[in-house]
This record gives structure tokens, sequence and C-alpha cells, in this order.
């Protein structure tokens, strides 16, 4: 099948590099110092024999199909033709050198190619299926309605049952305000007391520590404020005064999604204090300032645009978050300001609007695709007002 073709040719390529730096490694002996490394010829042979055999496999797919035996063996013996041409090749002068950082060159540029040529179909899709759900409900309707039934604006002909106001109201609760404020102040904290406070190896088994908690699965965070921080949340709601606590709270989400959020606030803090030339805590010091005054007037709002960079990054981070949501938050739809009360979010209800088979031409469906738009501008404004702030540090510090 196609892994057999993939993995013969894959062999085939690495034969050609061995071949490719051995007769180099010839021609150097019997030559003398060549111009490029017996590496660089081997890997230009390797080069030559997986383009022609990538451009033969291109080329059988898009005229005949699927890739059959027949196709494979072509596409292996042109590979091992341009193996033997690009072995050829191969003297003391020859530039393999640069051939092979040319051809990374344009492996790279490709690249870029590729991410931007991907972020503007992700941008394409939802601006036309937006345009589809936006003739049938009037974007106010859809910006500043409170009340959100999908369900409804199916049955009947409701603009008002697709008001995603508490929609975002619910992403902003939670991600921007709740999850803040916990990662802000300890993340802060965490990063002046690593850089300024710490020995060398407490930080050095602090840090990746920490770090560790960026690298834990949102899935398993979602369990834990589940089973763990919602019902504690609950009891704390009854015990002082709210007798109508849920059981799924923004609360408990904002916490846990906090929590997650703290390497990406440390982090940022913890470049923009290092940054701060040396010389400026130093002469605080000198002056007769404590290390607790050098770090309030001197180093902190020398690193505030570090700083507030990296938590606008982690906000951006936050509102995008699902599964906590989905499992400690629940799936109401309300603007409240209560956090004991359950609320939802933007991409809970995309999750909830598109799983199991759906109607792609139905308002109900084609609504993900509208709040998807607005995340994705939230999210892509945040995200360049922060590297503009970054920048911005860079330049004054670097």
């Amino acid at each position: 099948g196609a892994v057999m073709v993939i993995w013969g040719l894959a062999a085939l390529v690495m034969l050609a590099f061995w071949f490719g730096q051995r007769r180099a490694l010839q021609v150097r002996s019997a030559e003398g110092r060549s111009h490029s490394l017996p590496f660089y010829h081997g890997a230009f042979v390797a080069l030559a024999a997986a383009v022609s055999a990538a451009l033969v496999l291109a080329l059988w797919r898009l005229l005949s199909g699927p890739i059959s035996l027949a196709g494979a063996l072509a596409a292996g013996v042109v590979a091992i033709a341009a193996a033997v041409w690009a072995s050829r090749q191969i003297a003391r002068d020859f530039r393999a050198r640069n051939r092979v950082e040319g051809a990374l060159g344009l492996v790279l540029v490709l690249a870029s190619v590729v991410a931007i040529v991907t972020t503007f179909g992700i941008v394409l899709s939802l601006l036309f299926e937006s345009i589809r759900f936006f003739k049938d409900v009037p974007v106010t309707a859809f910006l500043f309605g409170t009340v959100w039934a999908p369900q409804a604006g199916v049955a009947g002909d409701q603009p008002g049952a697709f008001g995603a106001l508490p929609l975002f109201w619910g992403t902003i609760f939670i991600g921007a305000i709740i999850a803040m404020l916990v990662a802000i102040p300890l993340g802060l904290l965490v990063a002046i007391y690593l850089t300024q406070y710490a020995a060398v190896a407490v930080r050095d088994v602090l840090k990746p520590v920490l770090e560790l908690l960026a690298g834990i699965p949102t899935v398993v965070y979602g369990f834990f404020a589940a089973l763990t921080v919602a019902s504690a949340m609950r009891e704390l709601g009854v015990a002082i005064g709210f007798a109508d606590a849920s059981g799924q709270s923004a609360l408990a989400a904002g916490l846990v999604m906090g929590v997650m959020i703290i390497p990406f606030v440390s982090s940022m803090a913890d470049d923009a204090l290092v940054a701060v030339p040396l010389a400026m805590r130093d002469g605080s010091l000198a002056m007769g300032a404590t290390l607790g005054e050098t770090v309030r007037h001197v180093l902190v709002p020398a690193a505030l645009p570090g700083i507030a960079g990296g938590i606008l990054l982690a906000v951006s981070r936050a509102i995008g978050e699902t599964m906590i949501v989905v499992m400690a938050a629940g799936m109401a739809a309300k603007l409240t300001v209560n956090p004991f009360d359950s609320v939802t979010t933007v991409t809970a209800q995309i999750v909830a609007l598109l799983t199991g088979d759906q109607e792609f031409d139905s308002p109900k469906t084609l609504s993900a695709f509208a709040r998807g738009m607005v995340l994705f501008a939230l999210t892509l404004l945040l995200n360049i007002y922060a590297l503009v702030i970054v920048r911005r540090h860079r330049e004054v510090y670097e």
C-alpha cells in the first residue's frame, strides 16, 4: 500500500545520501580538499532523488488516480536515475553546499506560504459561512441579542433566538476576568521570586516544574475542575449565602483556567524582568533602596510592556479554552455576574452545535461559524496588540 511505497522511497533516498557521501569522499581522497563537505554532496544526491520521486508520484496521482505498484516502480526508477545524475556532478569545485542550502531556503519559504495560505483559508471559510448565517439572522440581533436558543430559531424564524451576547459575556467572565484574577498576580509574583529572590539551584528546579503546568492536557484540568473544584465552589457558595449555587459554575472553571494560564504569564514576566538592564537594579540598590522597593518602583515599571504583552497573550489563550468550560462551567447561556452560576462560552457552544451529524444549511449550525469568526477576530487583535507591546519592549532594552 501507500505506507510501503513511502518506506521504500525513504530507504532509497537514504541509500542515495550514503552513495553521494561516499562518492564525495572518493573525490576528496583523489583530488584533495573540495569546496563542500561530503555531507552536502550526499544531501544533494538524496535531494535530487527525493524531489524527482515526489514529482513522479504527484503526476501519477493527478493523471491516473491512486498510486499503484507501477507508479511506485516508476517513481523509484526516476529517483535512481536522478541520484546517478547528481552523483556525476560531484567534483572538487562543485558547490553542493550552495545547492543544498538554496533548496532548504526554498523549503522554508514554502512552509511560510503554507502557513499563510492556511490562515487565509480558515478566515475565508469562516467568513463565507458567516455571511450565509447573517442572511438569515441580522448582525445586530446576533451581536447584541440576549436570548440564546438555537433550537427555537430552527423551529420558528426567531432571530432573537440567536442572541450571542450571553456567550460573549461568559467567555469574558471566565477567561478574561476570573482566570486573569488568578493568573496575573500569581504569575507575576512567581516571576519576581524566581528572578530576584530565588537561589540559582531553586530556580533551576522550580521553573521547569512550573512550566509543566502548560503541558498538562486541558481535559485533565477539566476533570479536576468538574470533580474537585466545582463541588468545593458549590459548598463555598452555599456557606456564604448563595443557596442556589450551581454544581457547575463560572468560578470553578475560571479558577482552574487561571492555574493553567500561570506559566504563560510567569514566563513572559520572567523574560521581561531579566531583560531589564542590571545597571538599573544595581543603581537603585546603591541609592539605598531595598530589594522590594527596587522591584516595585524600578524593575516592574521598566518591564511593564513585556508583562502586559504576556498578559494579553494569556487572555487570548484563555478565551479560546473549551474543555474546562464544557466540564466545569456548564452550558447555560446567562447574562450574570454571579460567579456561582452556570454559564457557557463561545467555544463550548461551538462544540455543542457541531458535535454529531449536522446540516450545514441551517442557521443553528451556521451560527457556529459566526461565533468562530468573532472569536478569531478578538484573539487576533489581542495577539497583534501583545506583539506590538513586546516589540516595543525589546527595542528599548536590546
